[in-house]
């Protein structure tokens, strides 16, 4: 029979055991924390918590592992090892390979990777691992209603249409059987703990009961963060958004930047002056390690992570399947756009320095984010086999990835990588840095002194200053590192073509959610709000204001020169 009550207080919820499936970098810190938080509801005794991973070939050394007390999770990642050993060891938090470990749990984590195949949703190992899942709830205690909260990232409609097939299939009826909410993460490699317990989150459910409740676990690891309920769909937006509109911010960064690099006018300087026009500021053109915020972002030699390279495709998804004409969409255009450049890079770097084909090149950092040993889409990896089919030598090095690391073998780039600094530059000619490891940004003068045979730079992680190398032996080529101050013409230009952007975005952001809406939502409370959208967004700790909808006029121009995204937001 399904549930008739919306409160909270009247669902009498007993949490024993919580499962989390899935030990990668959402699942593994929230395990840690949920463990290390000591969660007492409706019983004296603090909830277990067990992670579920499976037996595979790549990731089955992660259940021993964290039976050990270890975190798998590599990279610099403050206190999240010290939390995993303590809750280990009193007992709180373990690890199986085997699904029937979350039969008898109350509250389950789906925290597997999704992914994209073509121009749609890629959900194999989700359904993989839901599967075992629901074969081992059938088998739940008959009292038990089991809240499943989804902390992978879905295309908007897959939680009403998909999740929700699949567990009524194994006949486990969501509001009767099972309770199925998301809440998708919003963590950042380097910062997992600091992210979990810092950074707003949403809190979502197809039922309205379902936020309520996963809000009152959560609450107890979300400690200086707020918690946002809403319905399924609408997190579903949210969090596709937030990472597709940072992926246009980026790919105008790049248009602008480009432009720059080829008539000599100084980025960063353009960059800060412009945000401060839009009141969008930040500390990453001064600070590598910074994470980008502000309105125009920071263009390196491409965009990696296993999120903004998909959640546009995920957010236009049905749309696409409707068969939409897509020619002009701001987000699906800053995907091509920034996939070129790679590419876009080699061209600086021989504008400057010469034909790269026949020179030794060394590849300064692989992860594609600093300070992480994170790989997923790496523009390293793309970077690297570009220069290969030109003919060029390379190393690759990073002193976090590991050297059985998937992606490089899935590249065929193994051979090539090396952990050992001076194996990698000790004969190399050029020096390309592609990621901001702090390791890079402190110890410049002793890599110089490991690469005799360097002559120059290229500085593709905004790592530099050309003061850092002053007097140093070799030319400095960064990208928006150009010297000449920006106009105030051009700058307005740039204003005023972001502002176009923004707004164009917003225009295909409303689109979206009205076909969103009459497809897929059964009832007015998943209905999804283009106000509550731009509000949750807003919450994101990277920044994601989303603009007014209206009329965007005529695309700016200078000197001739109109960027793409403006021109498709005219269109």
């Amino acid at each position: 029979m399904p549930l008739t009550f919306t409160s909270a207080d009247d669902f009498k919820w007993s949490v024993r055991k919580i499962a989390v499936i899935g030990p990668g970098i959402v699942g593994m810190p929230m395990a840690a924390l949920l463990a290390g938080a000591r969660i007492r509801e409706g019983s004296d005794q603090p909830a277990k918590v067990v992670v579920l991973q499976r037996n595979s070939k790549t990731s089955g050394w992660k259940v021993p592992a964290i039976n050990a007390g270890r975190s798998v999770i590599g990279g610099v990642e403050p206190s999240l090892d010290r939390i995993v050993e303590e809750s280990v060891r009193e007992g709180i938090l373990s690890a199986s390979h085997e699904y029937e470990a979350a039969s008898d749990a109350d509250m389950v984590l789906v925290c597997v990777q999704t992914d994209k195949k073509g121009f749609g949703p890629d959900y194999g190992p989700m359904f993989e691992a839901l599967e075992g899942l629901t074969l081992a709830l059938k088998r739940k205690p008959a009292s038990n209603i089991p809240i499943i909260v989804f902390e992978s990232t879905l295309a908007p409609s897959s939680m009403a249409t998909l999740m929700k097939a699949h567990f009524a299939k194994h006949g486990l009826v969501e509001g009767r059987d099972i309770l199925l909410g998301n809440s998708p993460n919003r963590v950042m490699p380097g910062r997992l703990v600091e992210r979990v317990a810092a950074a707003d989150k949403l809190v979502a459910g197809l039922h309205p009961l379902t936020p309520k409740l996963i809000q009152r676990i959560y609450a107890r690891i979300v400690t200086k963060g707020n918690l946002h309920p809403t319905n399924s769909m609408t997190a579903e937006v949210v969090k596709t958004l937030e990472n597709a509109y940072r992926d246009v911010r980026i790919a105008f960064a790049a248009e602008i930047v480009r432009y720059c690099d080829q008539n000599d006018i100084d980025f960063y300087a353009t960059r800060d002056a412009v945000n401060r026009s839009l009141a969008q500021t930040d500390a990453a053109s001064a600070d590598a390690t910074a994470v980008p915020s502000g309105g125009v972002l920071v263009p390196t030699v491409g965009v990696g992570g296993h999120c903004l390279p998909k959640d546009g495709i995920l957010l236009w998804w049905r749309k696409i399947e409707s068969g939409a004409d897509t020619s002009k969409s701001l987000i699906l255009e800053s995907r091509k756009m920034n996939d070129d450049s790679p590419r876009q890079t080699v061209l600086l770097a021989e504008r400057t320095i010469g034909e790269l084909k026949g020179r030794r090149v060394a590849l300064l950092g692989t992860a594609y984010r600093f300070d992480s040993e994170d790989t997923r889409n790496s523009p390293t990896l793309s970077l690297a086999k570009l220069l290969l089919e030109r003919g060029n030598e390379i190393t690759i090095h990073d002193p976090y990835v590991k050297p059985d690391d998937q992606n490089l073998e899935r590249f065929g780039l193994t051979p090539y990588f090396t952990n050992d600094l001076k194996k990698a530059v000790d004969t190399a000619d050029v020096l390309v840095f592609c990621t901001g490891h702090g390791v890079y940004k402190t110890g410049l003068g002793g890599i110089l002194d490991q690469a005799p045979k360097a002559t120059a730079i290229i500085d593709g992680a905004n790592l530099y200053h050309r003061g850092d190398l002053k007097g140093a032996p070799v030319k400095y080529v960064g990208i928006g590192r150009a010297t000449k101050a920006p106009t105030a013409e051009f700058l307005r230009f740039v204003e005023q073509s972001f502002r176009a952007m923004e707004r164009g975005t917003a225009n295909e952001l409303q689109s979206l959610i009205g076909f969103l809406n009459e497809r897929y939502a059964d009832s007015e409370f998943n209905r999804v709000s283009l106000d509550t959208v731009r509000r949750l967004a807003g919450t994101c700790v990277t920044g994601c204001q989303i603009a007014q909808t209206g009329d965007v006029g005529a695309a700016p121009r200078f000197q001739g020169f109109a960027t793409h995204l403006a021109q498709c937001a005219a269109g």
